[in-house]
């Protein structure tokens, strides 16, 4: 078997559908030719992607990291066919909810003067690597513990952790915050991008309930209205301003690694002039 970029697009709506006869529907195909389809390309890589054991369509280990290689691949291809970067080939910077927090701004206009010839693109996408792994940026500005496979990182600094509370909050009134009275309190999860796990708090010492959520702006919304806290870093307030939110330093909890990551490979060629620019606007402050 010869595989195609159909081959791909198809696998790839086989794993955002969860399911064959849904993913036949979007992709206009009959559902034994998609099942065939399937079947032809674990042959041809020798392993299984999908676990059929399950009565929902879920991906092996082996899926998951081909659906991510796929997703690139696609990505690459498109952007090589794209005519508008015959002219200009715009550099990806994808994050997930506060890019180079008080510096953004710094950044996007000195990369302007620098490099007229070449956009710097600068994207959220609510996503664990900001869009990296998928192919949609070309590098991406991450927060916290950066375990997705193929990724190489440069590590920027560190920020520390701050509250985030609606400002008719009890907890307002205080300077600073400390792990310990957030116990009494509903506590916002982003179980997407967020960088908060119960793993802060000991064993012992749990919050008394969790309100995940899945994007940044539910998270905002929710702790707006009063429904949990949250718990950010310094970068958040300087990009996410609200008359109803209030910020306070957490006093006893680790700083968060702030990284510049890329995939492995050969990449886009300004990529080396966003790293040393960045490394310069955070070293000037």
């Amino acid at each position: 078997m010869t595989v195609e970029l159909r081959h791909l697009r198809a696998f790839l709506v086989i794993a955002e559908e969860g399911n064959i006869t849904r993913a036949a529907t979007r992709l206009r195909l009959g559902q034994p030719a998609l099942s065939r389809t399937l079947r032809r390309l674990e042959d041809h890589l020798g392993v299984r992607l999908v676990d059929r054991s399950t009565h929902h369509l879920e991906l092996t280990a082996e899926g998951r990291t081909f659906r991510d290689k796929a997703a690139v691949a696609l990505a690459a291809v498109e952007t090589a066919l794209d005519p508008r970067g015959l002219t200009s080939w715009p550099l990806r910077l994808g994050h997930s909810w506060a890019a180079l927090g008080d510096h953004t701004i710094t950044l996007l206009r000195r990369w302007d003067e620098a490099h007229p010839d070449i956009p710097l693109e600068l994207l959220r996408i609510d996503d664990r690597t900001a869009g990296l792994t998928q192919g949609k940026v070309d590098a991406a500005l991450l927060r916290g513990e950066v375990t997705a496979p193929g990724l190489r990182t440069e590590p920027l600094g560190s920020e520390k952790r701050v509250v985030v509370m609606a400002s008719d909050s009890p907890l307002a009134a205080l300077p600073q915050v400390g792990l310990t009275d957030l116990t009494a309190h509903r506590i916002a999860l982003n179980t997407v991008s967020g960088t908060t796990t119960m793993d802060l708090w000991p064993p012992t010492a749990q919050p008394l309930a969790t309100l995940e959520v899945t994007n940044t702006d539910e998270w905002l919304m929710a702790i707006a209205a009063g429904r949990a806290v949250g718990i950010s870093t310094t970068a958040t307030p300087g990009n996410h301003t609200h008359p109803a939110l209030v910020f306070r330093p957490l006093a006893d909890a680790p700083d968060v690694p702030l990284v510049l990551a890329r995939r492995e490979g050969p990449g886009h060629p300004a990529l080396p002039d966003l790293i040393a620019l960045t490394h310069e606007i955070l070293a000037t402050g």
